[in-house]
């Protein structure tokens, strides 16, 4: 996987921030969602290198990258916080602008970005997610269901984490297996991946934190930008499965105009893991809306 990106990481923010490189071209910066790692992006990162200057990362808490222990308020592992190690991460390697792709929870940290930084995302895509506080405020008992762990993983620790920590090999099958696609789009090489860095409690406790930061100080900071009116500048992709709980449960593109100036997007014909269910699709939409 990767064939001839370089693997590097960057102390930034106060944590230490894996990352690999590769290719030429305008600067595009990836993040992964849970309970992955950059190699998510293994099926999309060659073709997209052919075109950009290709950085994918492990946020704070997952795959290398540092995971502190979190605040009594989770402010460490707010949005805000995750996406200023992205911001500096990209400083350091001498980008001040930059395109932006995040699935799941990197699509929540990527937005984030977006609002905070608008002189520094350049264009955005989002993969799978609705705005967090609309998925809280209009959860229904279909959504609950199939996303338990957006309440399972809020609880205080370290009831989760034990849990997790006693089979993690259960929990990450029962995850990712657990969605439309079953274990199809994961590679063997992906899935071993993913399995050695959640094998590690601090990474339990990192996307614990994660989750917990979500269903507290995320919403605030949401709520502050739908009360100012602060909106997402850069033009927004929003893609999303058509086969998962995001279009079931919700009306993603409704939801994310409350929050983006200039957003559009459609479902795709896959399941919730589109860089590895669906990689051609995902593709066939980035790489125009990206040019333009």
């Amino acid at each position: 996987m990767f064939a001839g990106f370089e693997r590097h990481n960057a102390k930034v923010n106060g944590v230490n921030i894996a990352y690999i490189k590769g290719g030429q071209g305008p600067a595009l910066l990836l993040l992964h969602g849970h309970p992955q790692t950059h190699v998510i992006w293994h099926k999309v990162a060659d073709t997209l290198a052919q075109h950009y200057t290709v950085i994918a990362s492990d946020l704070r808490g997952y795959g290398d990258s540092d995971k502190p222990q979190g605040l009594p308020d989770h402010s460490n592992y707010s949005k805000r916080v995750m996406g200023e190690d992205q911001i500096a991460l990209m400083q350091q390697l001498g980008f001040d602008q930059f395109l932006l792709m995040g699935h799941d929870r990197g699509g929540r940290v990527a937005y984030r970005m977006a609002l905070d930084h608008p002189e520094v995302i350049r264009k955005l895509v989002i993969l799978d997610v609705a705005p967090t506080l609309a998925m809280y405020e209009k959860a229904n008992r279909a959504f609950a269901t199939a996303y338990y762990h957006w309440f399972f993983l809020t609880r205080p620790a370290p009831f989760p984490e034990t849990l997790i920590n006693s089979h993690p090999d259960v929990y990450l099958q029962h995850t990712i297996a657990g969605r439309s696609a079953g274990m199809k789009p994961f590679t063997p090489e992906a899935y071993a991946e993913y399995l050695r860095c959640l094998r590690d409690p601090a990474t339990i406790h990192g996307i614990c934190e994660d989750y917990r930061a979500s269903a507290g100080i995320d919403l605030e900071h949401e709520r502050a930008d739908l009360a100012a009116g602060n909106k997402i500048q850069a033009p927004m992709l929003a893609l999303w499965g058509k086969h998962g709980v995001i279009e079931q449960c919700f009306q993603p593109l409704d939801e994310w105009q409350h929050l983006a100036a200039n957003v559009r997007g459609h479902a795709l014909d896959c399941g919730h893991y589109i860089p590895e269910d669906e990689p051609q699709l995902l593709l066939d939409e980035v790489l125009p809306f990206l040019a333009d």
